[in-house]
């Protein structure tokens, strides 16, 4: 199975989203497809709408039975933590080391 959450999804991707998947609820697509035809549409509406934010959980042989993945802006983001997959809310990149040691600087 296949869920894809996509924001503000282009009529043109809309409709052929809905050649394989049911849509619940608004940008909200629901489906059962092989691996192959999976990764084709996920390439077509990455390279067709670049800008479009996408969360998409998918079968996946693990523990959890899926897996969780996030491509352009969204406002939630799914992480791999011990080998569990979980979305997380408020994300905030961590700031690299090198910025760190230049605001305290050497005292």
């Amino acid at each position: 199975m296949t869920v894809i959450v996509a924001n503000d999804t282009p009529d043109a991707i809309r409709g052929m989203l809905k050649r394989w998947f049911i849509e619940p609820r608004p940008n909200v697509f629901v489906g059962t497809l092989n691996r192959r035809t999976h990764q084709k549409t996920i390439e077509y509406i990455k390279r067709n709408a670049a800008g479009i934010g996408l969360l998409i959980i998918s079968s996946f042989p693990n523990c959890q039975g899926y897996k969780i993945e996030t491509s352009g802006p969204t406002d939630r983001k799914g992480i791999e933590v011990s080998g569990l997959w979980l979305v997380a809310e408020k994300w905030e990149e961590p700031e690299s080391t090198d910025a760190n040691n230049s605001e305290t600087g050497p005292q």
